[in-house]
């Protein structure tokens, strides 16, 4: 079954009503309603197209947050062979909600590293609904060392309202976790692809986001407080959410023309959840374009116009 967001709605009532004119057509064959499925498809088309042309920020929010869209995992599944997947840091535990691991890309060997959402309740439990503890985030930095001894590139798919805020994750260092995570981005000296999938919330997406070349999925998000959290800051109330989303500058749109990422994957219309297929393709095209344009610099040179290009954000104007 479809979910639909709120502000679907109007095409929620038409899709319900093709479906059933759809059960209607298969169950008898004295029917003949397909001139009137035709025209209500179109209908539902159009006004799908109309709706997605002009999202607001916190229409894109919610998007990026659907249940249906594909996840890390299903980006791995799809477009990885051979994945191995390597656990633990070495010092503390396994983290589920970060999985990473060594495969074949288009027949290239990577390095592998993706925050996992989980799809129902179950695997959301599983994998902490995408929120890594510090043990999740040293299990990268060591999958960035393998990377480098073995001169592979790395590829980060990013999905997570932000790392895990609770008082264990304090406790062993959370935030000495994540900045030496983004040490490890800058000074690992291969090349490291980032994708927004979804959701890329505060220090806990920048720590597996410090990329080379940063892509983000059109109707994802990337910024650093979620709309909620920044609401209940500045207004002391949670429901001013849609008025902080628009001025966080969170959209693929915004961030692009801020020069804070290097290049938008365009969606299926409606959103990567109505054909993950297509999605997934669109990454994995995007993905290999990016490893095509960074094979053939100098590890001295990729480093430095990394750092960089961190260096500069904030300091250039946006276009």
């Amino acid at each position: 079954m479809r979910q639909f967001l709120d502000f679907e709605k109007s095409v929620a009532e038409l899709e319900t009503k093709i479906f059933e004119l759809q059960r209607v057509e298969d169950s008898s064959d004295d029917v003949n309603i397909s001139e009137e499925l035709k025209q209500l498809i179109e209908k539902a088309d159009k006004q799908l197209i109309a709706l997605y042309a002009k999202l607001t920020p916190w229409q894109k929010v919610q998007v990026a947050r659907h249940a249906q869209r594909p996840h890390a995992l299903n980006y791995i599944q799809a477009f990885i062979e051979d994945f191995t997947p390597l656990a633990g840091d070495r010092l503390f535990a396994e983290d589920h909600a970060i999985i990473g691991g060594i495969g074949r890309f288009n027949g290239q060997t990577v390095v592998v590293i993706g925050i996992e959402r989980g799809s129902d309740l179950d695997t959301r439990l599983q994998h902490n609904f995408g929120m890594a503890r510090p043990e999740g985030y040293r299990k990268a930095q060591r999958l960035m060392r393998l990377a480098s001894h073995f001169d592979v590139p790395v590829i980060t798919l990013v999905d997570t309202p932000g790392a895990w805020p609770g008082i264990d994750a304090e406790e062993r260092g959370q935030a000495e976790a994540i900045a030496k995570s983004i040490q490890t981005c800058l000074r690992t000296s291969v090349s490291i692809i980032a994708v927004i999938i979804g959701e890329g919330g505060s220090g806990g997406a920048i720590a597996l986001a410090t990329a080379d070349k940063i892509l983000m999925l059109e109707h994802s998000i990337y910024s650093v407080i979620s709309p909620e959290a920044c609401s209940s800051i500045l207004w002391r109330d949670a429901s001013q959410a849609a008025q902080a989303a628009g001025a966080l500058c969170l959209t693929a749109q915004d961030l692009l023309r801020l020069k804070l990422i290097d290049q938008i994957i365009p969606e299926p219309m409606g959103g990567a959840q109505r054909d993950p297929q297509i999605a997934i393709e669109s990454v994995k095209k995007a993905i290999q374009e990016a490893l095509d344009q960074l094979k053939d610099i100098p590890k001295q040179v990729l480093q430095a116009q990394r750092r960089d290009k961190f260096l500069a954000m904030g300091r250039q104007e946006a276009e």
